[in-house]
């Protein structure tokens, strides 16, 4: 999801080219460009469904389809608007049947195997995942890399999932969530060193989570740094008094 800023700032723009487009056709004489109107539809659509504004989403989506009925990507923002929705049969029906008419629609597949892992459905999520992956040409490949590590997680592929972790990283060294990801395969290996050094590469890219601090604990207590250790267990305590983190880090100390 993009975070709301952005999503306004695209909204804007979108609507302020859709209405140029508008005016120029009318003092033109001239129909608005089907396929850049079109086009325009659903990206808005796409926003308003990132944002969570089902009903601004929908009424793009039927101007959409109001200019080409059988748009894939307009097809593939519905399956979108489904998931949204609560409606997951729908929801799959359309995905299917995006990706028969275009089987190399890498954003469609991979909002679908996005789909098939918030359904539990890890296997198939595993094998989309890995063939939206193969795509050299998708702009979100490390990211497609990242979740396919994860669900190798899941499915207890450990081998897998750090060589996906780690072709994320090889593709985008600013893919700060696929650093927590490479701490913990390298702490799980007791790599310790390797660990600490992607947890610190982390934690100067975002502010930690509870799962990041408690990693660090375990980190530091291995390296026998009392202070950063206690550092790491303040921010636990304070800014996750009832997470499941705290629980464990207190089972670790005896708390």
């Amino acid at each position: 999801m993009y975070p709301i800023k952005k999503t306004l700032l695209r909204l804007g723009v979108l609507l302020l080219v859709l209405s140029m487009s508008a005016c120029v056709s009318q003092r033109q004489g001239q129909q608005v460009d089907r396929a850049a109107a079109l086009d325009t539809y659903i990206q808005l659509a796409m926003a308003y469904i990132e944002s969570g504004n089902r009903e601004a989403a929908r009424h793009h989506l039927r101007r959409a389809f109001d200019l080409e009925r059988n748009s894939v990507p307009a097809n593939a923002a519905m399956a979108m608007l489904y998931q949204l929705e609560g409606e997951p049969e729908l929801a799959e029906e359309r995905f299917r049947w995006v990706l028969r008419r275009d089987s190399g629609f890498s954003q469609a597949r991979n909002n679908y195997a996005a789909f098939l892992f918030s359904q539990e459905r890890y296997e198939e999520a595993f094998t989309q995942f890995e063939r939206v992956s193969r795509d050299l040409d998708y702009e979100q490949r490390d990211r497609a890399l990242l979740n396919l590590g994860r669900t190798a997680l899941i499915l207890d592929r450990p081998e897998r999932a750090k060589a996906a972790f780690e072709h994320a990283y090889t593709l985008n060294r600013r893919l700060t969530p696929v650093l927590i990801e490479l701490a913990e395969v390298a702490f799980n290996e007791q790599n310790y060193a390797q660990a600490k050094r992607y947890l610190d590469q982390y934690g100067e890219s975002t502010r930690h989570t509870a799962r990041s601090l408690l990693l660090g604990i375990k980190i530091e207590r291995i390296f026998g740094n009392k202070d950063q250790e206690a550092s790491y267990a303040l921010a636990l305590r304070n800014r996750f008094p009832y997470s499941n983190e705290l629980l464990e880090y207190r089972q670790l100390t005896n708390e």
